[in-house]
């Protein structure tokens, strides 16, 4: 369900809101589909003296609880050509009664890790980590184990190992809520749109094996395959009158963190809730407006989270739809009528339990233990969800669910440490053995 991050990484799908705060990450590559899964304008003059406020919702970003992460393993040097967990080094790390994790921690993992065997057991590896049926026996026992009895569970049947240094950097994403309309009217006025049928995906590797695994994405014009409208002429009427809005929010600001996460909550003025999710975007590449507004200084680095962003983008909304039109992206929504929202694997994500990490470098369904120097994220978590934004090795976001506090906690949340992954005790053994 991740989305894209604010500070400069391509994507749409899944989705956090920390690495607002941080360095800029890389860009993605103009011609290729933004890794999913969630331009120019007039350059806004900066504000003198421009102070970040808390937002009309009231939220500001949590203050850390600090904690002392433990050390990483010592462990070779990474190869630099490598691109997978396996690629990168692995090594066996603590069993997991060492680990420290509390009995609810470990009934909240043991909870979703039972949601995540099926996909689980379908998906080949990329990372290298795991073999099919290395799975099988947890996720059998997984079906009938007491959730009280978590902690036996994941000692019985899970080793733990290093990748890489071990050196971890774990970001925050939410479910966000916004006041919305399934109806054009009075203060909302800010389509939702679904997936227009004139957006195609084109499957490079069929064109040249050079290109296996490339697409692009785009619209025909003519005869001509171009690119798909950008957020700049979207918002411009580029797709008005086509039928295509599922709702109309309220606030355009606040709309626009929802694309960035790829999912949420639209509360209805009868109080019901609309829940919506990431269907496509447009193909463009994502750009961070945090990092844009703090190269220009109009923001420091410490006004950059998700709130800190809000406030300066409705000090001046001109100025702020000025600046939200640098990001070229669009994401396209569907309605969801069942449970969510729904993690890369297809299934729930849960709050405080879900991280989101890069296939390549974790199996998607495997426990995650992150020792951080923040004490919110420390703990248990199943990576059930990928983001654009969350790629190379022991890079997680973790999500926090739905509500004031989930969006205080990821809305400023930056923790570095370490982290070991759980796998098979099978797997532990092959890959540190050589079995």
């Amino acid at each position: 369900m991740r989305g894209e991050c604010l500070t400069g990484a391509p994507r749409a799908r899944t989705f956090g809101f920390a690495c607002l705060v941080l360095l800029p990450l890389l860009s993605g590559c103009a011609s290729v589909i933004p890794d999913a899964g969630p331009r120019p304008a007039a350059t806004a003059p900066a504000t003198p003296g421009y102070q970040p406020r808390p937002s009309e919702a009231g939220t500001v970003a949590a203050q850390p609880v600090p904690a002392t992460p433990n050390p990483p393993l010592a462990a070779p040097p990474v190869p630099v050509e490598a691109t997978t967990a396996a690629e990168s080094g692995v090594i066996a790390g603590p069993e997991y009664n060492e680990l420290g994790v509390s009995a609810e921690q470990a009934a909240a993992a043991l909870k979703a890790f039972r949601l995540s065997c099926p996909p689980l057991q379908r998906r080949a590896d990329a990372s290298g980590l795991t073999l099919p049926g290395e799975w099988a026996e947890s996720c059998n026992a997984a079906k009938s184990w007491a959730d009280r009895d978590a902690g036996n569970f994941f000692s019985r049947y899970f080793g733990t190992v290093q990748v890489g240094a071990g050196t971890a950097f774990v970001t925050g994403y939410y479910e966000p809520e916004i006041a919305a309309s399934r109806t054009k009217s009075p203060g909302y006025d800010v389509p939702v749109y679904r997936r227009p049928a004139d957006l195609v995906d084109v499957d490079l590797g069929q064109f040249s094996d050079d290109l296996k695994g490339r697409k692009v994405r785009g619209r025909v014009e003519g005869s001509n395959l171009v690119r798909y409208y950008d957020r700049a002429a979207i918002e411009g009427g580029a797709l008005a009158g086509r039928g295509l809005e599922i709702a109309w929010a309220a606030d355009a600001a606040e709309f626009f963190f929802l694309q960035i996460q790829g999912s949420g909550r639209l509360r209805l003025p009868d109080g019901q809730i609309m829940r919506i999710g990431y269907d496509t975007q447009n193909g463009r590449d994502y750009v961070g407006i945090g990092k844009l507004l703090v190269d220009r200084g109009e923001l420091q680095r410490g006004q950059t989270s998700m709130q800190g962003i809000l406030d300066y983008l409705r000090a001046d909304p001109v100025r702020g739809a000025a600046v939200m039109n640098e990001n070229p992206s669009w994401v396209f929504f569907r309605e969801l009528t069942g449970p969510g929202p729904l993690g890369a694997l297809g299934v729930p994500v849960t709050g405080r339990a879900s991280v989101a990490a890069d296939p390549k470098y974790v199996p998607l369904g495997a426990p995650v233990f992150l020792s951080l120097d923040r004490a919110e994220p420390n703990g248990l978590w199943i990576a059930q969800d990928t983001g654009g934004a969350i790629k190379g090795v022991n890079r997680f976001d973790s999500f926090w669910g739905a509500g004031v506090e989930a969006r205080a906690i990821a809305g400023g949340m930056a923790g570095r440490g370490s982290a070991l992954i759980l796998l098979p005790r099978a797997s532990v053994a092959r890959l540190t053995l050589g079995g």
